[in-house]
């Protein structure tokens, strides 16, 4: 064989190798309902030496067997990586908060200290997160780096009891004189909104070890988003930043802007489709000015910022030498400041960082300060959820012919059903990204179905 094929298949092998430590039966597909199920997986486990790593990522775990791998897992005290990402698949809701309770308790017994808890992909709910509320508290998690719950469904409830949680392992492991050092926190799409993102505020505030925070689509707005800004300034070592799709509004934005002027490590910001306006993307261009030294990654689409804020956000980014990629699409720019955006971004020798602008809203219309003046004045108070509004349907109906997305200002987008007997339109606050094709399967559940006819 060629030496060049040599290394080739070398290069192969080492893409390929299995952690050191590490047991994967991740995308197997097994459907684990009881201990007889499980028997096999349950033996593996047993006879594999020195345990640091089990992936369960893939499979479909019930109660009875989530009990037989935890007494398993009772003997694992070098067990320090749990990759259990959309693991419940198919079950019941009320199957898998015992389930967790029973794994959580096996790694507290085994006395395993674990840096990695991957739970993503579970849509357990608040009680899911009760499941893990022992063992996050635990001596078991003391020495946690990444914790990792996306797309888990906690909601506010959840979110506080999570918050609850990781401030208690601060407490108990200060105490002990080894505080949690928690880096990568990722909790995007659970609807924490502004209550259950406060809560999170607070512990990650006492951590103050943060490195990446992902929260992106949380329906967190103004409130919220200051809460967590204050709680960043407490994480000298912030490297990422991920809030895409939440609602800042010129409040938001700038109590960020000031965050950011004190963290010299952040290398990726993400505030696409996070409405900051023109008044925030100034307060963001200032920040760049004073500070964001390693900056990297900017991402301020769909936020309805217009020509001037845009050019000073260019303007500000002139001296940022790590700077690989500044993201301005879906604004409200113009055909001829776009323009001048390039022009600005060529004359800096940057031009090839500017990212497409291809979906640019073009200039506002003539009436858009007198609708964000009367946007800011509704900021002062508490934010409301909007009833859907449904006309001119026929209910009994049920084959809808077409579901079309509208965006429209204000981040307000009609669902819109034609039946055979008339068209239902619902509006919808706060969707997913407006500039992206939406399906029903898209929207909030508590939106699924509102009108009979979808």
């Amino acid at each position: 064989m060629a030496s060049e094929e040599v290394a080739q298949l070398a290069e192969s092998l080492a893409k390929t190798q299995v952690e050191e430590g590490e047991l994967s039966f991740k995308g197997r597909g097994m459907k684990l309902d009881n201990a007889q199920a499980a028997e096999e997986l349950v033996k593996e486990i047993e006879q594999f030496p020195g345990l640091q790593a089990l992936r369960l990522e893939g499979n479909t775990v019930g109660v009875e067997a989530a009990q037989a791998i935890a007494k398993a897992l009772e003997k694992k005290s070098e067990l320090q990586r749990c990759y259990w990402s959309d693991m419940f698949t198919g079950r019941l809701r009320s199957e898998i908060p015992p389930a967790l309770t029973s794994l959580g308790s096996a790694l507290m017994l085994a006395g395993a200290r674990l840096t990695e808890l991957d739970l993503s992909d579970n849509a357990f709910g608040p009680d899911g997160v009760r499941g893990i509320d022992s063992l996050l508290r635990s001596a078991a998690c003391f020495s946690l780096r990444d914790l990792r719950l996306n797309n888990c469904g906690m909601g506010i409830g959840g979110g506080k009891i999570l918050a609850a949680a990781l401030t208690e392992c601060h407490r108990l492991s200060s105490a002990q004189g080894t505080p949690l050092r928690l880096k990568v926190f990722i909790a995007g799409r659970n609807r924490l909104e502004n209550d259950g993102a406060t809560a999170l505020a607070h512990a990650f505030k006492l951590i103050g070890s943060l490195e990446e925070v992902h929260m992106p689509q949380n329906g967190i707005n103004h409130p919220g988003v200051t809460a967590l800004a204050i709680a960043l300034q407490h994480n000298p070592q912030l490297r990422v930043l991920n809030l895409n799709d939440n609602t800042f509004t010129k409040r938001g934005a700038i109590a960020m802007a000031t965050a950011l002027k004190e963290l010299r490590s952040v290398q990726v910001i993400n505030f696409g489709d996070c409405l900051v306006r023109s008044e925030g993307a100034l307060a963001i261009a200032e920040a760049l000015r004073e500070g964001l030294p390693i900056l990297k990654e900017l991402n301020l689409s769909f936020g309805e910022i217009t020509e001037e804020a845009a050019l000073e956000v260019a303007q500000a980014v002139e001296h940022k030498d790590q700077l690989e990629k500044l993201d301005l699409n879906g604004n409200c720019i113009g055909e001829d400041g776009c323009k001048a955006l390039k022009e600005v971004m060529d004359s800096m020798k940057m031009g090839d960082l500017l990212g497409s602008l291809s979906d640019d809203e073009g200039e506002p219309e003539d009436d858009e300060d007198e609708e964000e003046g009367e946007d800011e004045e509704e900021e002062d108070e508490e934010p409301q959820p909007k009833k859907s509004k449904m006309v001119a349907g026929n209910m009994q109906h049920r084959k809808a012919a077409e579901v079309k997305v509208e965006p429209r200002r204000g981040r307000v987008t009609e669902l819109r059903a034609q039946t055979a007997e008339g068209s239902v339109v619902v509006e919808v606050l706060t969707p997913p990204s407006p500039h992206s094709l939406a399906t029903a399967s898209s929207f909030p559940t508590s939106l699924r179905g509102l009108p009979a006819c979808l």
